[in-house]
């Protein structure tokens, strides 16, 4: 069922070094502070950590009690407290005041922040406020870079996109140059940098500044080019139902950091498990690009051939046996759980995707995207609303048909807000503000005027010497031109035409064959090119901020070796593993390797409750 790959697919690089660099820098770290200690880590680096170093390791190093953080006085009784945290004020405020409250009660203790991926200046502007600034030491852990698998590697900042695409704030743009020059360092020099998107362009800018900076060594190359994209650029994609089986799990079970948690309901058993989700689970490795349904015939013929496996043992002899169990059993008997497993996870998305409800979803999903039956459409999703289905699921319903639609018809968008709010509450009149900031919700300027002048103004914004009006217009051109850009970039295959899910022919299996991903298509296309000539228009169309520059050290983009032919493409503000799944479709096509980079993994549901204005 896996597909096959080209027979001159490239390796791809070993990317474990990037743990060991993690790890031995945060011993290094912990051991500045020497004697017992109590770590304190923030609740969402405890995943990551656990993947580059577990307790028995910080306890190797002289950590005896792990917490995590939560706000409250802390119980700790060691003299020496070493905290474990992105660098977020109400953190440092919290820290203040465990150290104030020691002051009180007359208590003297070694302090230590561990400020990660960086550290920034408002954090230490904070403990000089509230007078502890000398009783502290702070340093960096400068973890960038997290493998989840062979060919997808996250920073782990979830809040990148809310922080940088909603409220303006661009402190973890050097971030993401830090963790480009990482790569580059470790698997460059690269051959060619394409972009588009303007935190893109500013991340590039960072990387360049930071090469400039530092020595310049000439290496093999590992990796010959890199694609930079904000998330921004396309928000359809995270916006579609997923229907490949890893965005299927992702979607249900919400994977954290490569890892799902099974519920009792999946593991038929009393108690949820914890399984690591990469290419060593063989099961999983076949399945996870697959259209599901594709997964149950795949997973009853695995089925059918472990126990073809086990009934080899029948008439063995003692030596074969012997041979057997040492070598076999353990593999299928692992196996054999991997498979019960996801059987049992295929079965509970079944129950929830296959009901009446999901399937009218996904048909107005697809009329959405194929601009017919808009009035059907409007009536499903009022329908959504009223019933109070799903809060998250309305507004993404919301969203595409805003997207799609280039904005609301004004009588729509009111009528369908009051609706919304009536259901869902008041309180997500901010959520609105979020979504109309961001262009997802949208109503339609009346008349033909202002729709011209916004075509002047767009075209101002495009202007490569009005670099400064950008900024000041470029919310007035928000504009998504999906239909322009769906023709232009076929986005949309003909729906006459018959598409066989077990034989993809295309990116667009990923959704049923209803619509190829914006952001992988414009991937495919700037490699196709080696750049953006004759893509002129779509780049006018998505706001410009495009760029393609050749890489540092004099690598030649024109080189024959295998690394020309691995690419990492970098998502600015998060990926969906059906993006994932459509770019490793296109590679065993075109004969590449893609390593996804990206600031997380998102989706619809994580994309949206970002956004929600009803937190507190």
């Amino acid at each position: 069922m896996a597909h096959s790959a080209r027979r001159d697919c490239p390796e791809l690089p070993d990317f474990s070094l990037l743990k060991r660099l993690a790890r031995d820098q945060l011993i290094y770290l912990l051991e500045q502070l020497p004697g017992k200690k109590d770590l304190f880590i923030e609740a969402d680096l405890m995943s990551p950590l656990d993947r580059i170093a577990n307790v028995s390791t910080l306890k190797q190093h002289e950590v005896d009690k792990l917490y995590k953080v939560e706000y409250k006085p802390v119980i700790s009784t060691s003299d020496q407290l070493c905290f474990l945290i992105r660098p977020r004020i109400q953190t440092v405020k919290w820290i203040c005041d465990v150290a104030n409250a020691d002051k009180a009660a007359g208590k003297f203790r070694r302090y230590k922040l561990i400020f990660t991926p960086q550290k920034f200046y408002a954090c230490e502007a904070v403990l000089e406020e509230q007078g502890i600034f000398g009783d502290v030491t702070t340093d960096e852990w400068a973890f960038y870079l997290l493998p989840l698998d062979d060919d997808i590697i996250s920073l782990e900042l979830p809040e990148f996109f809310k922080d940088n695409f909603l409220a303006g704030d661009q402190r973890w743009v050097r971030t993401a140059g830090s963790a480009l020059h990482l790569l580059h360092s470790l698997y460059g020099p690269f051959s060619k940098i394409y972009g588009i998107g303007r935190c893109s362009k500013m991340a590039y800018e960072s990387w360049r500044e930071q090469v400039e900076e530092g020595e310049q060594r000439t290496r093999q190359a590992e990796i010959g080019k890199v694609f930079l994209i904000d998330r921004d650029v396309d928000f359809v994609t995270p916006l579609c139902s997923q229907v490949v089986y890893e965005g299927l799990v992702d979607d249900i079970f919400r994977i954290k950091c490569g890892c799902v948690e099974f519920p009792p309901d999946v593991t038929s058993s009393d108690k949820s498990i914890k399984v690591m989700l990469n290419s060593q689970d063989k099961v999983f490795n076949e399945i996870r690009n697959e259209h599901f349904s594709n997964v149950f015939g795949f997973l009853s013929q695995k089925a059918r051939n472990l126990q073809t496996a086990y009934d080899k043992r029948r008439g063995m002899d003692i030596k074969q046996m012997k041979t057997f169990v040492s070598e076999e059993l353990k593999g299928l008997k692992q196996e054999h759980r991997l498979l019960s497993l996801h059987i049992g996870a295929s079965e509970s998305i079944m129950k929830k995707k296959t009901k009446q409800d999901f399937q009218e979803l996904l048909k107005t999903e697809h009329a959405l995207l194929e601009g017919f039956e808009m009035r059907e459409s409007i009536s499903f999703i009022e329908e959504h609303i009223n019933r109070q289905v799903s809060m998250i699921e309305s507004l993404r319903m919301l969203c595409l048909l805003s997207i799609t639609e280039n904005g609301l018809l004004p009588k729509d968008y009111r009528s369908l807000k009051a609706q919304y709010l009536q259901s869902y509450g008041v309180d997500h009149l901010l959520t609105f503000a979020n979504l109309r900031q961001l262009g997802l919700l949208v109503e339609q300027p009346p008349g033909e005027t202002l729709t011209v002048m916004e075509s002047k103004v767009g075209k101002l914004v495009n202007d490569k010497t009005a670099g400064k009006l950008t900024d000041a217009f470029s919310s007035l051109a928000r504009k998504s031109h999906f239909r322009a850009l769906s023709r232009k970039l076929n986005l949309v295959p003909k729906s006459d035409e018959e598409y066989d899910l077990r034989v993809p022919r295309d990116m667009a299996y990923i959704f049923s064959g209803a619509y190829v991903p914006l952001s992988c298509r414009l991937i495919e296309q700037v490699l196709e090119r080696d750049g953006w000539t004759g893509l002129e228009e779509v780049t006018r169309l998505l706001n410009g901020h495009e760029f393609a520059v050749s890489g540092s050290n004099g690598a030649d983009s024109r080189g024959k070796n295998d690394a020309q032919r691995i690419i990492v493409v970098m998502f600015l503000g998060g990926c969906t593993f059906s993006e994932v799944s459509a770019l490793r479709f296109l590679g065993r096509e075109r004969g590449y390797k893609f390593i996804v980079v990206t600031t997380a993994i998102t989706n619809s549901s994580r994309l949206l409750e970002a956004l929600l204005g009803n937190q507190v």
